[in-house]
């Protein structure tokens, strides 16, 4: 498994209703993607961060995922391009079917 941190960060705070829409327009490409097991949409504490978390089961996928049609796709959305950041999950628990 890996994971991928993508933070789009800006000056200005994020409007948490305009991610929450964001993340609710956008959950449906990703309900059944293959080789996605989880995504979340999240905003840091401070409100100038706009982050999403994925898990993949694999690290090819995950890189193949984020093209330079997805880069332009979510700067248009955000307003800034993403830093995407590539983590090696050692471990995890799911808790989701307890």
């Amino acid at each position: 498994m890996i994971g991928m941190l993508v933070t789009f960060k800006q000056t200005e705070k994020f409007d948490r209703a305009t991610l929450a829409k964001i993340a609710g327009e956008l959950r449906g490409p990703f309900e059944g993607m293959a080789g996605l097991r989880f995504k979340s949409f999240m905003l840091d504490e401070d409100g100038v961060r706009a982050r999403n978390f994925y898990v993949w089961d694999d690290e090819e996928k995950a890189r193949a995922f984020f093209t330079k049609e997805i880069v332009e796709k979510v700067t248009g959305i955000y307003g800034v391009p993403p830093e995407v950041e590539y983590l090696d999950i050692v471990g995890f628990v799911d808790n989701s079917g307890t």
